[in-house]
């Protein structure tokens, strides 16, 4: 076995895993999975920069992981940065930050890198239990990536549409997000996805799929409220299914709800309430486009990918 510390830092959370991992089958035995919204991502859709604040929440997540990482005394540690970092002209600050606090430079991964991990980390576990191939989503804060494959990857995209960017381009009028978000609102946030899944759609078969596997906080939140969960369980969402009907529901309801009645939902976390709406439109257009009846969450997902990969890689950390 070999003890590994893995970071997802993306535009809405940043994750932290450390796992012992055994190399021949990349089998993950937790020690250690916990997640901080920090909304690294603020603002970058429309300045190209992160802020000075949205670093500092960042920074100090990764002084706490840091501490995680000495604790459990993990051999090898993975940074890997997705969007936000990608999108930001001042990502050397971010890199310096990382570098002084975890030791390690973060690895700035491109869009196709990322559904390959997303990919690896949901479907591992999958092989021979379910129809194939599978289309595995990742929805982030930033871009939703969209890979197709059976045991391996067989076409990947990423696309620049994902909770906080939607709700940053769409929702937010005078520096407050709308509550509830207008029809015009609505409409222009299912405009901007359409026309994502039209691009991700010249590369991957999103049709041909058998199994949709939805991954991240919207995805999984959905979940919870689909299951009336009375506080986020990821036992109990970890390969739930969620209808398409269903999710066509929670979507009505989260899209014409005020900020108090989303944060009201037990299972919701803070740093989602106002950025939900969004992600749970975006699953469900990905549904209509591809037809499928129901979801299968995942729990698993790129930060598994990262930590399979941590134990593989003789450089990492």
């Amino acid at each position: 076995m070999t003890r590994v510390a893995a970071v997802d830092c993306g535009t809405n959370s940043i994750r932290l895993l450390v796992a012992d991992v055994d190399p021949a089958t990349g089998e993950l035995t937790d020690l250690d999975r916990r997640m901080t919204v920090v909304r690294l991502g603020q603002g970058v859709d429309r300045t190209g920069r992160l802020a000075p604040e949205a670093l500092e929440r960042t920074f100090a997540a990764c002084r706490e992981y840091a501490a995680v990482i000495e604790e459990h005394g993990a051999k090898r540690v993975r940074f890997v940065a997705t969007s936000a970092s990608r999108d930001a002209e001042n990502r050397d600050e971010f890199v310096r930050g990382v570098v002084e606090i975890l030791g390690v430079e973060p690895v700035v991964i491109t869009g196709d890198q990322e559904a390959a991990y997303s990919f690896t980390g949901a479907t591992k576990e999958l092989s021979g239990h379910l129809a194939t191939p599978y289309l595995v989503v990742d929805i982030g804060g930033g871009s939703t990536e969209f890979v197709v494959g059976d045991g391996e990857v067989r076409a990947a995209r990423s696309v620049d549409v994902g909770c906080v960017r939607m709700t940053e381009r769409h929702l937010v009028r005078d520096g407050e997000v709308t509550d509830p978000p207008t029809e015009e609102q609505i409409a222009a946030i299912r405009d901007d996805v359409e026309a994502a899944l039209d691009l991700a759609e010249e590369t991957v078969p999103l049709r041909e799929a058998r199994t949709l596997v939805g991954l991240a906080g919207s995805v999984t939140t959905i979940s919870a409220i689909a299951q009336d969960l009375p506080a986020y369980d990821s036992t109990r969402i970890h390969h739930s299914r969620v209808t398409r009907e269903r999710v066509r529901e929670i979507t009505d309801r989260l899209l014409h709800s005020t900020h108090a009645e989303r944060a009201a939902i037990p299972s919701m976390h803070p740093g989602r309430v106002d950025v939900i709406a969004a992600g749970a439109l975006i699953l469900l257009s990905i549904m209509d486009r591809t037809g499928a009846e129901e979801v299968l969450v995942s729990e698993h997902d790129i930060l598994d990918g990262i930590a399979r990969h941590a134990a593989l890689d003789e450089d990492a950390g």
